[in-house]
């Protein structure tokens, strides 16, 4: 061919090709465009409502309200239940329900009905039993917090009005298991008050025993508990709503531990308690039927493992460890439980830091450590299966990297170690009871999510969803990935970031730039994960750079990294975010005049206190529902991390937001909401207070309707992230 006439052919194709982009990729039309169109990014998660059933040879999952079942063997489905055709039991109104589970032998469902919040997670709701092969269903349980079919599926307990109760579906007897409640006076059973099933992460105080013949529970006293009030001002005589919620120094919730025998109702109290001065987080049953019982001091530094008989209440201590920060047994918010204990084995794992990363321990029921069975520097993050024949533990760890999370197997001992998962990015796992079989839902920045089913002897056995219409979506609007990077601070640590540069970007311009943090202790920002956040897609569009940091304090880079937190708050997290600031001017295309901070709740606490600590290197700081000064938040989430009063009183000073109030010469956006329960409002109107005494002034939007997340319908959701994006272009362009 023609050398000219070749070159020619390559400009019209080039030409061609950037013309179809430039013609087919369209900007979003408004922000409330971009902020809806998460769903047309974040795409399907694959089939909803996963539950293996037939111990693992099938799973169930939803289909517009249909409960279906999918065998990976043989590849079919079936249909399990059809809202279509039922309807509540007597009435002609169509059946609907929230959630639902199986039996053991999942022959049964329970669902869970017209559910009326409480608080984030709990709530009220209507329980119906439904026979599968008899094809009937009926009312079991009203006005319940809590239900739950025995392991057996014979029976149903549950908790209402503070007490617990069980109902025997082949007599159709209901028995009142504990009498003892005293809602009046703040003492209940099965359930937990507000701050337990915040910092605790659960909902459910109440466990059944593996052969179902006895219940174990929490009974809670918060009668000694303050009581915080709080009202949205409506009407003419504003009502008042009352939590009993202990901050810092205050008297804690007491709570002890309880187990019940179904049949006869005859009660036994377990000789560990939760006083004012500690916690049991969590109760276990182990295989021999005994409750395991985990105590933490108040500090939340000395954990304490107890095995309990339920005939005698009898306790003793089966193994202790301490920290000289705090220990964690629970991961927010994705992993609940840092022990296991499998049935038929008398042996359970524990997730521990002790040797400066979170791996995975053997024990015995005598307490005795039987090998430590992961090690290196790199994190275990949660146990996703034990195969007890095998002697084989499935589990996730960020061994690749921090930013990653891949499925391995390893043996008792801690050999065979082997990656199942092999494509880079972020694996979320369902994993069947048998050991046979998982589901891997993943995604990295430069692919959405896919879902596929995999055996565990590595091959895909079908994949579920590819997310096409993702695809497409992205060719219509101007997509914006997230590119991973890091940079080490001027004391020497290395820090994980991603970056989003603008609509046209030229990296000889300087443009405007977002820090979207959160920081709070344990918690990861940046992963290698599909973007699918539809305002900082809007600030790109806009010409704004947007960044995110793995600063320190977060979780899965070992404990050092996250404990130089410890009794300092906000000292580090906000020299990361500026260290990160000056790095990105540092590139050239980052204008050091025009940068800004947002966070909510922790990060509401660090975008506020950034600015202050930090007034030469941010503008702007965008704030929602912030905590400013730690002695007004709760007690269990706090001194965690803050230790106790009064003996730590110098250090919460010095980590409130006001004690920087003076320094303040940027913009300060600061929403929130007078019915936030979790960081109430008194914690923006001090800093006001502080700020007003320094001279200072801030831009306030109150949201009386809100809770935690500020916006409470989509007129207040699309109304404050226009205020935010106003406020960015009124002082950053």
């Amino acid at each position: 061919m023609n050398k000219n006439l070749l070159k020619f052919s390559l400009f019209i194709f080039v030409f061609l090709v950037f013309s179809e982009k430039t013609f087919s990729q369209q900007k979003y039309a408004n922000l409330q465009e971009a902020l809806f169109s998460g769903g047309k990014l974040r795409g399907s998660n694959g089939q909803a409502s996963i539950n293996w059933i037939e111990n693992g040879e099938k799973y169930s999952f939803t289909e517009k309200g249909i409960i279906k079942a999918f065998s990976p063997k043989t590849l079919q489905e079936e249909v399990i239940f059809d809202t279509k055709t039922q309807k509540f039991p007597g009435t002609e109104n169509a059946f609907m329900y929230e959630s639902f589970q199986f039996s053991k032998d999942s022959k049964y469902l329970l669902f869970q009905t017209n559910f009326r919040p409480i608080w984030r997670n709990s709530g009220y709701s209507d329980y119906y039993f439904y026979d599968i092969a008899g094809k009937t269903l009926k009312l079991v349980a009203q006005k319940a917090r809590t239900a739950q079919l025995s392991p057996d599926g014979k029976k149903i307990g549950y908790e209402k009005e503070g007490n617990l109760f069980s109902l025997d579906f082949a007599t159709q007897k209901e028995t009142q298991l504990t009498d003892d409640a005293q809602l009046d006076k703040q003492i209940s059973n099965g359930r937990f008050g507000w701050v337990y099933e915040e910092e605790f992460g659960l909902t459910q105080g109440w466990s059944w025993s593996n052969d179902s013949q006895n219940i174990a529970y929490w009974q809670t006293d918060e009668s000694k508990v303050p009581i915080f009030k709080m009202t949205n001002y409506e009407g003419k005589h504003s009502e008042y709503e009352s939590i009993p919620y202990p901050k810092v120094g205050d008297n804690n919730p007491t709570v002890k531990i309880g187990a019940v025998n179904v049949n006869s109702a005859k009660k036994t109290w377990l000789n560990v308690e939760g006083n004012n001065d500690s916690y049991i987080p969590r109760i276990y049953w182990t295989s021999k039927g005994e409750v395991a019982v985990v105590h933490l001091n108040r500090k939340q530094n000395h954990l304490q493992l107890f095995f309990c008989n339920t005939a005698t209440g009898e306790a003793r201590k089966i193994m202790e460890e301490k920290s000289d920060a705090w220990i964690d047994v629970y991961d927010f918010p994705s992993v609940l439980h840092f022990f296991t204990f499998p049935e038929n084995l008398e042996e359970f794992f524990w997730i521990s830091e002790k040797d400066g990363f979170s791996h995975l321990y053997r024990y015995d029921y005598k307490g005795k450590e039987l090998g430590q069975i992961t090690k290196g520097n790199w994190e275990v993050t949660q146990v996703v299966s034990i195969d007890n024949k095998a002697k084989m533990v499935y589990y996730l760890s960020t061994e690749k990297s921090p930013l990653e999370r891949h499925l391995y197997s390893v043996s008792f001992d801690g050999k065979k170690k082997k990656q199942l998962t092999q494509v880079v990015g972020m694996h979320y796992i369902n994993f069947s009871p048998n050991n046979l079989y998982y589901i891997d839902r993943y995604s990295n920045v430069n692919n959405p999510t896919k879902v596929e089913i995999w055996d565990t002897k590595g091959k895909n056995l079908k994949s579920v969803e590819e997310n096409k219409n993702v695809q497409e979506f992205i060719k219509t609007k101007n997509y914006f990935p997230r590119e991973l990077s890091s940079f080490t601070t001027s004391d020497g640590q290395k820090l994980d970031i991603y970056i989003i540069k603008p609509l046209n970007f030229d990296k000889n311009k300087q443009y405007p730039m977002l820090l979207n943090i959160y920081g709070g202790p344990g918690h990861q920002f940046v992963y290698n994960e599909w973007g699918r956040d539809g305002w900082e897609q809007y600030l790109a569009q806009e010409g704004y750079v947007v960044v995110g940091v793995n600063n320190r304090g977060g979780g899965a880079y070992g404990a050092k990294f996250k404990e130089v937190v410890y009794e300092k708050l906000g000292e580090y997290e906000s020299k990361d975010f500026a260290e990160t600031a000056k790095y990105m001017v540092s590139l050239g295309y980052v204008d050091a005049n025009k940068i800004a901070i947002r966070g909510h709740s922790y990060g509401g606490y660090m975008a506020s206190g950034t600015l202050l600590r930090y007034p030469d290197v941010f503008k702007v700081a965008l704030v929602g529902a912030p905590v400013t000064d730690w002695r007004l938040y709760d007690s269990i989430y706090t001194e965690r991390y803050m230790g106790l009063l009064p003996e730590n009183d110098e250090k919460y000073k010095k980590s409130s937001v006001m004690n920087y109030a003076k320094n303040m010469k940027g913009k300060m956006f600061l929403a929130h909401s007078t019915m936030d329960d979790n960081v109430h409002v008194q914690n923006t109107f001090q800093l006001l207070t502080a700020l007003a005494n320094a001279g200072k002034d801030v831009d306030l939007r109150i949201f009386p309707m809100g809770n935690h997340g500020v916006a409470y319908n989509t007129e207040s959701y699309v109304l404050l992230y226009s205020q935010y994006m106003n406020y960015l272009n009124t002082h950053l362009k």
